[in-house]
C-alpha cells in the first residue's frame, strides 16, 4: 500500500547519507585549513542530516519497509572553501526541490504523515541553504579578509 512512500523515503535516506559524508569531508578540510567556524557549520549540518536519516528510517520501518542504507552518490573532492559552500548550497536547493515534489506525491497516495515529514525536511534544507548562502555572500562581500578573520580567530582560541 505504501510502496511509493517507502521508495521515496529510501531515496531521501540516500541523499541525506551523501550529505552527511560530503559535509564531514568539508568539515575536515575546513578545519585543516584553519577555518574552524566554517568547519563547525559543516559538522553541525552533517549532524542535522544524520537526524534526518533517523526520522526517515523510523517512518520506513513504521510503514513495514526495509531501510536501504545506500549513499546517493560520490563525495566531491572539493577543498576550495568557496566551492565547498557553493556545492553545499546546490545540494540543499536540490533536496528542497525534491522533497517538495515527493510531499506532493505522498499527498496523491493518501500518506499525510510522510507528506508532512517531507514538508518539514524542506524547511530544514532551506535553513541549511540559507546558512551556506550567507557564507558565500560574506566571502563575496569581504573576500579573503573574511576567511583570514576565521584563521585569526582560531589562533586566538589556542
Amino acid at each position: 500500500m505504501h510502496e511509493k512512500s517507502i521508495e521515496l523515503l529510501n531515496r531521501a535516506v540516500a541523499d541525506e547519507l551523501l550529505a552527511v559524508h560530503q559535509y564531514m569531508y568539508f568539515h575536515f578540510h575546513c578545519e585543516d585549513q584553519g577555518y574552524d567556524l566554517l568547519g563547525k557549520l559543516f559538522s553541525r549540518t552533517a549532524i542535522q542530516e544524520m537526524k534526518h536519516v533517523e526520522e526517515l528510517a523510523e517512518r520506513i520501518l513504521f510503514l513495514k519497509g526495509e531501510v536501504e542504507m545506500k549513499v546517493g552518490g560520490e563525495v566531491q573532492k572539493i577543498t576550495d572553501v568557496r566551492e565547498m559552500l557553493a556545492h553545499a548550497r546546490q545540494m540543499e536547493e536540490e533536496s528542497a526541490r525534491e522533497y517538495n515534489e515527493w510531499a506532493a506525491e505522498c499527498a496523491k497516495n493518501a500518506d499525510a504523515v510522510t507528506k508532512k515529514l517531507f514538508e518539514d525536511l524542506v524547511a530544514d534544507e532551506e535553513g541549511h541553504y540559507d546558512n551556506f548562502d550567507i557564507e558565500v555572500e560574506n566571502i563575496d562581500k569581504y573576500g579573503e579578509r573574511y576567511l583570514a578573520l576565521q584563521a585569526i580567530q582560531r589562533g586566538e582560541e589556542d
